[in-house]
């Protein structure tokens, strides 16, 4: 019995090549395990938004939930026209425009000592990164009660150390109630700023810097003419970030004055239409202002980090 054997011809085509995905499709199948985050974060944030943007246009009252009716921009208007709430908009501003200034200033101070070498700098740091760790609004009663109190807080217990019996004893929060909040806000957002500005403090070339000490530039001609022009963006940064959260800042209010003797913010002003008038269409319409402004903000600040990035990449 012979076997037979079947030769393969060489030039016996081999098999095709399995088609090659398209780059749409390939894009698709790497943002696939993204797409439960994203339509997390969406049912999270943009529906509750989009929510908030209809009833603004409605005049509707939570007491009286038949009766409410399609105002269109009357809300609007009455946000941007009522004098309580152009005051809660410009106490906003004052408030924001403080508090991110003077932690920019101090926070500047306080990079440019942590970027020199000195024992137990790795202690100072952590204790000065600490009060930005706290929560906002342990915080705000840390203020309340522990400093402000007229009776047994700590800064009226030093004016009795330091003036005995005689010394005053100021009611803090009911004598300057809009610099009690700005203090402590001041106090929780120094360290942010101060690590932003540290960074870019560490970024700089030091060959530029041994460069111009051998030129015989000083401490101040060496900030003045090197050091501040490279931390403007950073500074930018900061004050961007700074200024997304503070306008949005409602614990230190609601917790040290309740937002009494003038230092109610917009969003307090909203907590105030919602929850106690029921005003659920002026506040929100409230809240959707307060949202645009914080875009507004937000766009600058991208643009600020997308322009750190670039300098950065430049760099290397």
């Amino acid at each position: 019995m012979t076997a037979t054997t079947t030769a393969t011809p060489a030039h016996a085509a081999e098999p095709a090549a399995a088609p090659r995905p398209s780059p749409r499709l390939r894009a698709w199948v790497t943002r696939a395990p993204l797409l439960p985050a994203l339509i997390f974060m969406i049912a999270v944030t943009q529906l509750p938004f989009v929510a908030t943007l209809v009833i603004s246009f409605f005049d509707w009252n939570a007491l009286y939930p038949d009766a409410r009716a399609f105002t269109g921009l009357a809300n609007y208007q009455e946000v941007l026209t009522d004098a309580d709430l152009r005051k809660s908009v410009l106490t906003t501003i004052v408030l924001t425009a403080t508090v991110v200034l003077a932690s920019l200033v101090i926070g500047l101070g306080l990079a440019l000592l942590l970027d020199r070498r000195f024992r137990g700098r790795g202690v100072v740091r952590t204790l000065l990164i600490a009060p930005f760790l706290l929560v906002p609004v342990a915080a705000a009663l840390l203020w309340k009660h522990v400093l402000y109190n007229p009776e047994y807080g700590l800064f009226n217990g030093v004016l009795h150390w330091v003036g005995g019996d005689g010394a005053t004893q100021p009611d803090w929060i009911s004598n300057t109630p809009l610099l009690a909040v700005e203090l402590a806000l001041i106090w929780q957002w120094t360290p942010f700023m101060m690590l932003i500005l540290l960074a870019g403090l560490q970024s700089r070339d030091p060959e530029l810097i041994e460069a111009a000490r051998m030129d015989g530039a000083g401490n101040w001609q060496v900030f003045r003419h090197l050091t501040f022009p490279h931390l403007r963006r950073y500074l930018e940064l900061g004050g961007l970030l700074g200024s997304i959260y503070i306008v949005q800042n409602f614990d230190a209010v609601f917790t040290i004055t309740s937002g009494g003797l003038g230092t109610a913010n917009l969003p307090y002003t909203v907590y105030q239409s919602f929850y106690q008038a029921h005003e659920n269409g002026l506040a929100s319409a409230a809240g959707v202002l307060v949202v645009i402004g914080s875009i507004v903000i937000a766009t600058f600040a991208l643009r600020v980090v997308s322009s750190l990035f670039r300098e950065e990449a430049s760099r290397a």
